[in-house]
């Protein structure tokens, strides 16, 4: 999300319009409800400023009533056919309901849907007070969108005996590893295979109770009203949503900085805790080994025993991840391919510099810099604070007096940040001229340009990305492209998001210092981005020059991959001059593309990668033998692939003089994590071939050196 200044004077007006009439509204609160305030006032802002706004009529009502549903019971379990149908008459209410009508499809639904818990909440304890055969052969099928909802008790029931059976499995596999592991081991207790089977049932009925006392306690009907209303947002676009307070002030706290933790912000999703965003300095972010749309299962204090999170709330599942500084948090993470894999960090403050630009020296024939920019972060609440333009100008000046022959800039999982300072940064590499158009939804392009003649560095340059790369991030990997000034190199496109998001605050101030409000916020698209070549980088993101293979290319994440995601569409062209190369493209494109093929590493990668995908949209097998030994090969690809990735030969890769200074004479842990981080720079297998296509780029002026893997 593009971080502006002010926000526009619509969106002043319409907030200032908010506080009226929830002020006028709220001494009347006899006749409106505080959800219908929510409701109506939220599908006001939408209508009048989201970007492209879904018509809310009955078709988008028929819509939200299925996404609604999906999202309170995705595994179709709890509800039956014959409620669908007693609810089916308010398919085409939802959308007079947020034009003001009375509120009476949830009233309806929320003790329909609190009484089926409370038969499912008797239903799980009998089904788990007997023991699975787990030589049936039979599968599970846990997504909702392949299933209808069940038509009878008894088919409702069979989907839980095999839900319950599926997670009990994954224990007793758990359990059978363990017992095979640690046989012969002193004092180490070898229980039956029928011991195993119970201790399995044992620790999934904990999990159940721990759920369905959730689901008591702590799930209310503003709950199912919160998810609504997100479904509404997130129809209009992915990146649109709604924050209650709690939320809100939750994800302020944890992006703030000011507590002790790993420095992740977590959402509910499809029953599970998933990782929403992390922290540019973070322990989650510096340890590398947790990513956007993990799976915390379990969490760990230390060496004690793990707490499962199935049936978490956010707000629970943070309590128990926050800590003490210094202390060991070890989570245990599902990740997108369906691997488990567990996780030891370090609490501890987030340290903000350490997120901030730097750089380092490929020392070889030729010397290349390279720059690291995690996002494109800036600090508009201080004159001096840090900027990324600023500091990657800084990055580049730093390896200009060092004489480096060519610069990397690495852009990988960067998710974006200010449009100014992605425009200031294209302005170091090129002459004047247009560099991004933005559009809202009733005005013209506003065509954004470096309006400096200079350039900081005319040399060779490459820049990295993936598909985690996003938003500003695909700003100027774009720029870069259109002007033909660099090489991209990356996975087969980035991420594809090309929309800016504003918070809109509503309801009355309960803190003027944070901006949090009665009723929340929403999170509302507003405008749309165009290359200068004039094509959209929504959706379709940016194309690399090269094309390198990596491990989550084929999982389905990208905004492309999002039903609800804005077209592409493109607008005129901007005129500009494209940059003069000293490079041949095409002759640079050959040689990386046959290095790439001739790489066992990157071919192996690319296998198992589309292996992986197709594992993770497989049924799941409830035959211990055949479960077992899926989950023993989806492991060791995993393992396959995080070995590849790291080079077994290092790069030649130096700190600048002034950063070991800097980080090694501050404190100890900051000087081990900078020498870590250069470490780490030396095995990138991805790195390595950028070097490699650098040194082509720079010909002539040097001995080409083309490391392998």
């Amino acid at each position: 999300m593009m971080k502006p200044k002010v926000l526009p004077l619509v969106l002043l007006l319409v907030f200032a319009g908010i506080f009226w009439a929830f002020k006028s509204l709220g001494e009347d609160g006899k006749t409106v409800s505080k959800q219908q305030k929510i409701l109506t006032t939220l599908g006001s802002i939408i209508e009048e400023n989201h970007y492209d706004p879904k018509p809310i009529n009955d078709d988008f009502s028929r819509e939200i009533f299925k996404k609604f549903l999906g999202e309170i019971d995705a595994e179709k379990n709890i509800l039956l056919q014959s409620d669908l149908n007693s609810l089916k008459k308010y398919e085409t209410y939802i959308d007079d309901e947020i034009h003001g009508a009375t509120m009476e499809f949830l009233p309806t639904l929320n003790p329909i849907f609190t009484k089926r818990q409370q038969e499912i909440a008797s239903l799980y304890k009998t089904l788990l007070a007997n023991p699975f055969d787990f030589t049936i052969d039979e599968k599970l099928v846990a997504d909702g969108d392949k299933l209808n909802f069940p038509a009878t008790d008894a088919e409702r029931k069979d989907r839980w005996r095999k839900k319950l059976k599926y997670l009990t499995l994954e224990r007793y596999n758990d359990l059978m590893e363990q017992r095979e592991k640690n046989k012969g081991t002193k004092d180490f207790v070898v229980k039956t295979d029928k011991e195993i089977e119970a201790e399995a049932r044992q620790k999934v009925m904990k999990i159940m109770d721990k759920s369905f006392d959730r689901m008591k306690y702590k799930l209310t009907d503003e709950d199912r009203f919160n998810t609504l209303i997100n479904s509404i947002t997130t129809f209009m676009d992915p990146h649109s949503d709604y924050f209650p307070p709690v939320e809100k002030r939750s994800f302020d706290e944890q992006m703030s900085g000011r507590f002790y933790g790993i420095g992740a912000s977590l959402k509910e999703e499809e029953g599970g805790i998933k990782v929403a965003t992390l922290l540019t300095g973070s322990p989650a972010w510096k340890s590398g080994e947790v990513q956007v749309g993990d799976i915390i299962m379990r969490v760990g204090q230390g060496k004690q025993e793990p707490v499962d999170l199935t049936g978490y709330a956010v707000e629970d599942a943070v309590k128990i991840i926050r800590g003490t500084k210094g202390t060991e948090v070890r989570l245990t993470l599902k990740k997108g391919d369906g691997s488990l894999k567990v996780v030891s960090l370090i609490r501890d403050e987030i340290v903000q510099d350490e997120g901030f630009a730097r750089s380092a020296i490929i020392k070889d024939k030729n010397k290349i810099g390279y720059i690291y920019l995690p996002e494109f972060y800036a600090d508009f609440e201080r004159q001096n604070g840090s900027r990324s333009a600023v500091d990657v100008a800084k990055e580049v000046q730093k390896l200009k007096e060092a004489n480096v022959d060519g610069i990397i800039i690495d852009l990988r999982n960067n998710g974006g940040g200010s449009l100014m300072d992605v425009v200031n940064m294209v302005g170091l590499f090129i002459p004047d001229g247009p560099i991004v158009q933005v559009k809202d939804r009733e005005g013209k392009p506003t065509v954004l340009g470096d309006n400096d003649k200079s350039v900081l560095y005319s040399g060779p340059l490459a820049v990295m990305v993936n598909e985690f790369s996003a938003s500003a991030s695909e700003i100027f990997a774009a720029a870069i492209q259109d002007y033909g000034r660099g090489v991209i190199l990356g996975s087969s496109s980035t991420y594809g998001k090309g929309t800016v998001q504003r918070n809109i605050p509503f309801g009355k101030p309960l803190d003027f210092a944070s901006g949090l409000t009665e009723y929340g916020a929403i999170k509302l698209t507003l405008q749309k981005f165009y290359r200068v070549n004039g094509g959209s980088t929504q959706l379709r993101g940016v194309t690399p020059d090269i094309i390198i293979p990596d491990q989550y290319e084929s999982l389905k994440f990208r905004e492309k991959d999002n039903p609800n995601a804005l077209k592409w569409d493109e607008i005129q062209k901007s005129n500009f001059k494209p940059w003069q190369a000293t490079y041949n493209l095409a002759t640079v494109k050959a040689a990386s593309q046959q290095r790439i093929a001739n790489s066992i590493p990157f071919t192996t990668i690319k296998k198992n990668a589309e292996w992986l995908a197709v594992q993770n949209d497989k049924e799941y097998n409830l035959n211990y033998q055949k479960f077992a030994q899926e989950q023993k090969s989806i492991r060791a690809a995993v393992k396959q692939n995080d070995t590849l990735s790291k080079s077994k030969t290092e790069l030649p890769i130096e700190g600048l003089t002034a950063d070991t200074l800097k980080y090694n004479n501050v404190d100890k842990e900051k000087g081990e994590r900078y020498r870590a981080w250069l470490k780490n720079l030396r095995t990138d297998i991805y790195i390595n071939e950028t070097a490699n296509v650098v040194n082509d780029m720079i010909g002539t002026k040097a001995v080409v050196i083309a490391r392998k893997p």
